[in-house]
């Protein structure tokens, strides 16, 4: 019988956050003086997801420069501009809110693992949620490698001391479905952030939802299981 999960990972940005402006926003000025952009939000929902340098790899590729010679000055002014502008416009997403109190009142542990820069993920999550709110909180750090490896969600279940299959994993992209089943969690692909369905299904999500609170039927029905064995 499947056990009954202990916790829940998510994704931050276009999971937890709706943060496209603020990164549209920080990037665009990032890449103005070198002549790109400005680019669409659309856009950015693409060129987000593997850390900020490789956001800014992205989106000058997509500008012409094929070969990153602006990258550096480029990378240097976003990480200055972001880490001033980060909350510039973000909210959390419908329904957020009120699955993180109804996991927390069902006794499961929540954390956060985002390749935004660490620094910067905390701000997000203490202003959206308030600080304590969650048990981890793990942004991008040197020396823990960017999802989709793994090592930063296994190094979350260690430290709340729960097993794989005890863990929920909530995102939006497939480097997140591909994080998620790298370090043995039940994911959910969720439908509210920036990629597609197809996208998620072609990632083998466990689940989709298209909904926050859905996820708490996994949560209940991984109870009923674990109550009846």
């Amino acid at each position: 019988m499947q056990k009954m999960f202990r916790a829940v990972i998510f994704d931050l940005d276009g999971t937890l956050s709706d943060s496209i402006h603020s990164i549209k926003y920080c990037a665009d000025r990032a890449l103005e003086p070198e002549g790109f952009g400005p680019f669409a939000e659309d856009d950015y929902k693409y060129f987000v997801g593997d850390g900020a340098a490789n956001l800014i790899r992205r989106a000058l590729a997509a500008g012409g420069d094929k070969d990153g010679s602006h990258f550096d000055s480029c990378f240097a002014r976003y990480k200055e501009i972001f880490a001033v502008d980060c909350m510039y416009q973000v909210t959390p997403y419908e329904g957020i809110p009120e699955l993180i109190q109804a996991l927390k009142q069902r006794g499961l542990k929540i954390s956060v693992l985002s390749n935004k820069p660490h620094a910067e993920t905390i701000r997000v999550i203490e202003t959206l949620f308030g600080a304590g709110c969650f048990d981890v909180i793990q942004g991008q750090v040197d020396g823990v490698p960017i999802k989709p490896d793994p090592t930063g969600a296994i190094r979350i279940m260690e430290t709340l001391q729960v097993k794989p299959e005890e863990v929920l994993y909530l995102g939006d992209t497939a480097t997140d479905m591909k994080t998620g089943k790298g370090s043995g969690a039940f994911t959910l692909g969720v439908l509210w952030g920036f990629r597609t369905r197809e996208e998620l299904e072609g990632a083998h999500a466990d689940a989709i939802i298209a909904h926050p609170m859905e996820a708490l039927k996994f949560v209940e029905e991984a109870g009923h299981q674990d109550n009846g064995k």
